[in-house]
């Protein structure tokens, strides 16, 4: 397989429409994350003059993005100004996630997340254009669920991902350079964003999950092991879109062989259904020593990536029955023992296993991105 590679993007001279494009986006986006404001409060906000941002605003009103809620309520001197809000059902988002066993997972989310229908599709051993096609056709149930204008479409995917949608390798779906944006996109008349399952994730934990940092790694022992990585706010994806593959990092010196070829990997000894197969029959002592001595192993591959990146938060996702308790907390004393005093103190490692939405939510956060600007 020829290993893609991320291309720097081109430097070209911004023009009159990119302003403008920058300006709306920079009106949403803080109106998402500040709520309701008035247009002269939106100025001093944004940094745009009186004119610019009354404009914008009628633009986007234009569009249906905005509304007029009205004065704000309470006492205040002289005549209240209009407040202006985004209506949040304005536009929807059809958000997959095809990271389940056995189906595809799809909802209609408004513009913060919720959840107005959804759907799912199962496509049980389906392989190759048999499984796009379960994609398309989840696609095409979820538009006719949509009550109004759709902004755009967001998967999130396992497997190698280009930053244009294009799936350069998924081997569970035996996918190779399949170009599913721009399929669906086609197919469907709206923007497409598609993204490896865990790092849109790691996204939704950064942006729908209150996450009190700009530094964090989501990890998944769901099938395999896998994390999403997020530096200055920003998602870390790698020259190969690959960052993020800590399976097949060596914790046991000498250890057991893995298929990859080394021994002693991360990824035989966390994954979850190898977890189970060791759990079998174990009473409640057994269990925590298992649990506890992958939660090490865990620790022991996290502590230098904790270190390097000074990660606030790290979030553990997975079955819930494996993912808290003793495994969490061994994971957390080892990052703990293992790093300089500062930094294993601010680090946080928190448990959203059995949250079954983040990859939806991800999905839906790519579009709001690149449709709107507002991340």
């Amino acid at each position: 397989m020829t290993v893609p590679r991320r291309r720097p993007a081109e430097r070209t001279k911004a023009s009159a429409a990119d302003s403008r494009v920058h300006n709306r986006a920079l009106v949403l986006s803080t109106l998402y994350h500040r709520g309701a404001m008035s247009r002269s409060e939106i100025a001093r906000a944004v940094g745009l003059t009186a004119p610019t941002v009354s404009a914008l605003v009628a633009d986007l009103e234009g569009d249906g993005l905005l509304t007029d809620i009205g004065p704000r309520k309470g006492n205040r001197l002289g005549k209240p100004a209009n407040l202006m809000a985004i209506d949040d059902a304005a536009a929807h988002v059809l958000a997959l996630d095809l990271s389940a066993d056995g189906r595809f997972e799809g909802a209609v989310l408004d513009l913060r997340g919720k959840a107005v229908a959804r759907a799912r599709t199962p496509y049980a051993d389906a392989v190759g254009e048999a499984a796009a096609e379960r994609v398309t056709r989840l696609v095409a149930e979820l538009k006719e669920l949509a009550p109004g204008r759709v902004l755009g479409i967001g998967v999130g995917s396992p497997g190698i991902i280009g930053t244009d949608g294009v799936v350069h390798f998924a081997g569970h779906f035996e996918w190779r350079e399949l170009p599913l944006a721009a399929r669906l996109s086609e197919l469907f008349g709206v923007p497409a964003h598609v993204g490896n399952d865990i790092n849109v994730a790691a996204l939704a934990v950064l942006r729908f999950r209150e996450a009190k940092t700009q530094n964090l790694m989501a990890i998944t022992i769901e099938h395999g092991v896998g994390a999403g990585l997020i530096v200055g706010g920003e998602l870390v994806e790698g020259e190969q879109f690959a960052a993020g593959e800590i399976g097949h990092v060596t914790v046991v010196e000498d250890g057991e062989p893995c298929v990859c070829g080394h021994r002693g990997c991360l990824e035989p000894l966390i994954d979850a259904a190898q977890l189970r197969a060791r759990l079998a029959g174990r009473d409640a002592a057994g269990r925590t020593e298992v649990l506890t001595a992958a939660g090490r192993a865990l620790g022991i591959a996290l502590a230098p990536i904790s270190s390097v990146l000074n990660l606030n938060e790290i979030a553990l996702l997975g079955p819930p029955d494996l993912v808290e308790g003793p495994f969490l907390e061994s994971a957390a004393a080892t990052v703990r023992a293992r790093t300089y005093a500062p930094i294993g103190a601010a680090l946080t490692m928190r448990s959203l296993a059995g949250d079954s939405d983040l990859i939806l939510l991800g999905a839906a956060g790519l579009v709001l991105a690149g449709e709107l600007g507002v991340w």
